[in-house]
């Protein structure tokens, strides 16, 4: 008896099951024929989107490679053979450190004989002056004199200055990164010595686009994290923005950030950049779908009383899968976004939902 009064309810919850699916897919299937109804009768289903102006994120990333804000890069000023190197790769050197000497007993010489030579020229000057007075000379042989004593004067600073670059020193702190030279090597002036990197402090350069450069200022905070400390954020400061464009329509950017100890970064490290300007601003964004042809056509079509209009808009920034519209519509209006390629202008629409 238990059996039958219970297989009786199964049935009876089925059947309750099947026609209030049989109901459901009667509806679906009236809405069907009504879209088809209207669209036999010459409308075209579309979905649209009622359109209003919002604040749009305008934070972004960029990624880049940290560098030494301090990497130079040191030349000899003049010709000679390496004499004394005085240090090797991974040194630590402070500014004003000597690197390495080049032989100066050339050098030597010539300052020698430029001290004798201007001792002489004095003394030259001093006699002729004091013939002139009793008109033992004449003006124009004081005065080549003079020329003559000036000139050695400036000779013997070039020379002086020779023998103070002969004794090469590093003009700021760091380490050596690479020692391109050995005793004995012979450099011409502007031959590479060492590469000197100051890790102390790095920036990050990034490139970003035009519309993203617009909204960036020198002096603006900058958070920024390293792949290699994932679980940091270091703070930067937007250092150098580039007036023109590179080759692919990208602007330079340079953040100086501030190392963390035990965190520390080194140059060639990857990194990326949280720009997130404090300017906002707001706008009227439409899907992409809502294009004719695409967002470089400027063309959507818009619901007007019940018809398609073709509406020629002004594309700006884009957002992911929302467009900026700089002109062309207004707050209200009831953009289409799915059905275009049916449409036509004036063509009459059926709104799906």
């Amino acid at each position: 008896m238990k059996k039958i009064i219970t297989y009786s309810s199964l049935i009876i919850v089925s059947l309750g099951l099947i026609a209030w699916k049989l109901n459901a897919n009667k509806n679906s299937n009236e809405a069907k024929i009504e879209i088809v109804r209207e669209s036999s009768a010459g409308a075209v289903p579309v979905q649209i989107q009622t359109i209003k102006t919002t604040d749009i994120d305008q934070s972004f990333n960029e990624n880049g490679n940290f560098q030494a804000v301090n990497q130079i890069e040191l030349t000899a000023e003049l010709a000679g053979r390496v004499s004394q190197l005085y240090v090797r790769e991974g040194s630590v050197v402070k500014a004003g450190q000597a690197i390495a000497k080049i032989e100066n007993e050339i050098l030597n010489a010539n300052q020698t004989e430029a001290k004798a030579r201007l001792e002489q020229l004095k003394l030259n000057l001093a006699r002729y002056e004091q013939a002139y007075k009793t008109g033992g000379v004449t003006q124009k042989q004081v005065d080549d004199a003079r020329l003559e004593l000036e000139s050695a004067q400036a000779k013997a600073v070039q020379v002086n200055k020779n023998l103070m670059n002969s004794i090469i020193k590093a003009p700021v702190n760091g380490i050596v990164n690479v020692r391109y030279v050995e005793v004995g090597t012979y450099l011409a002036a502007g031959n590479k010595i060492v590469e000197i990197v100051d890790d102390s402090k790095l920036k990050l350069s990034v490139n970003v686009n035009e519309y993203q450069i617009i909204q960036l200022r020198n002096g603006d905070k900058v958070e920024v994290t390293a792949s290699v400390y994932p679980e940091a954020t270091y703070q930067g400061v937007i250092t150098f923005i580039a007036a023109k464009s590179d080759a692919s329509l990208n602007y330079p950017v340079e953040i100086e950030i501030k190392n963390i100890a035990g965190k520390a970064l080194k140059a060639g490290m990857y990194g990326t950049a949280h720009f997130t300007p404090e300017t906002k601003t707001a706008s009227l964004t439409i899907p992409r779908s809502a294009f004719q042809g695409g967002i470089n056509s400027n063309l959507v079509f818009i619901n007007d009383n019940g018809k398609a209009k073709l509406q020629k808009v002004v594309a700006g920034r884009v957002y992911g899968n929302q467009v900026e519209i700089r002109e062309g519509l207004k707050d209200g209006d009831q953009v289409i976004i799915t059905g275009q390629i049916n449409l036509v202008d004036g063509k009459a629409i059926a709104v799906v939902k």
